[in-house]
């Protein structure tokens, strides 16, 4: 007999794993089926950290999203017994009629955020292991901070499972369709399931596995390095908060040095759009180059030059970039049964959790309390 749920959620990365969680939460019948493992290194949810901030100069509208997600956030935490939030400050920072610094202070005033502008000397004398260039001004927020992604993933797993939440992984769906009876078939290569609703939280496979969203949530191939701090105090979470700069590179972003499970020291940052590679996620080129540590080593020398010893670690990882470079938060219009979650294009983990929270809401209800107009797939 084929199995029957009430929802099954496609993808347990950030965003399909706190969905798992939050339906189960809600006592629905919910299976949750992944590719690989929950968490693995083949997507976007890896890393061993990820910016949250509260200053947004992306839209001052996913301040009310940020605000929840902090919440669950804290609740997680608490379920859990684990931190997974680190609250470091966090720096937006740029020419003074750039986006992101005149963007961030708009959502600090339009919000009544805490925040405080820097010059760049004052950014130096406040925080000494920024080294930018003198017309850089920038937004301190105090309430930033990063996350831990790996934990988050299983801690929105297990706390699925620990709710009733069925979870198969390394189990490749090949594909679903709508049912006579208004219902979702799903194949997989392990076997045929049915449910009431579908959510696919598919990542850089989202238009593999839902067509409506192909070359519409295009994947991109990414790179991130870790370098040796030479004075390690000046890059410690206390000195050094998480930051998104905006210089004449391009668009980069960083963390302090973080290292609590002892695999990974060193100051970790990467560059938006890093190459500007398209990929397609089943063949992404994983190594790194010489190429990748050039680009990535020039930035950390110019502007960080006290954090840029040797290199102790690359990786590969994808972005999937809407052409807005906002998400798709949405149900299907031709399968209202099936919701969708994709293109958070290199900014979305930190809202996992709220968008679990959306997930839920539309595959329960078939819309959420959550404003995500913004979101819709109709504007692509």
């Amino acid at each position: 007999m084929t199995a029957h749920y009430d929802v099954i959620v496609v993808g347990l990365g950030g965003m399909g794993s706190a969905a798992l969680y939050h339906l189960a939460k809600r006592g629905l019948n919910v299976l949750g089926v992944e590719r690989f493992e929950a968490p693995h290194e083949m997507g976007s949810s890896h890393g061993l950290t990820r910016i949250i901030r509260l200053a947004y100069y992306e839209d001052a509208s996913y301040v009310p999203l940020l605000r929840r997600s902090y919440e669950l956030w804290h609740d997680l935490e608490r379920i859990f017994g684990e931190q997974l939030f680190f609250q470091t400050g966090s720096i937006d920072m740029g020419p003074e009629a750039g986006e992101v610094f005149s963007g961030s202070l708009s959502s600090c005033l339009e919000n009544e955020l805490e925040h405080e502008v820097l010059d760049s000397k004052g950014l130096r004398a406040r925080f000494p292991g920024y080294r930018m260039p003198p017309e850089t001004m920038a937004v301190f927020q105090p309430q930033g901070g990063l996350l831990t992604p790996e934990r988050c993933v299983l801690a929105h797993v297990r706390l699925a499972e620990a709710q009733g939440a069925e979870v198969h992984t390394g189990e490749r769906v090949l594909g679903w369709e709508v049912l006579p009876d208004d219902r979702v078939g799903l194949r997989s290569e392990a076997g045929e399931y049915r449910a009431e609703k579908l959510v696919i939280c598919g990542g850089a496979w989202a238009g593999k596995l839902a067509p409506a969203l192909a070359g519409l949530a295009v994947p991109e191939r990414q790179a991130l390095i870790w370098l040796e701090t030479k004075q390690p105090e000046l890059f410690a979470p206390e000195r050094f908060p998480v930051w998104n700069g905006q210089v004449e590179e391009g668009r980069y972003y960083g963390f302090p040095e973080f290292n609590p499970s002892g695999r990974t020291p060193g100051m970790k940052f990467g560059r938006y759009h890093h190459r500007e590679e398209a990929c397609d996620p089943d063949t992404v080129d994983r190594a790194v180059y010489d190429e990748d540590e050039a680009l990535l080593r020039q930035f950390g020398e110019r502007y960080f030059p006290a954090g840029a010893g040797k290199t102790l670690n690359m990786v590969v990882c994808m972005f999937s970039n809407t052409a807005d470079e906002h998400f798709v938060l949405d149900n299907l219009p031709e399968a209202p049964q099936v919701s969708v979650a994709a293109g958070f294009s290199g900014h979305g983990f930190k809202m996992a959790s709220v968008v679990g929270e959306i997930m839920a809401d539309l595959a329960q209800w078939g819309e959420t309390r959550h404003d995500i107009e913004l979101h819709r797939l109709a504007r692509l």
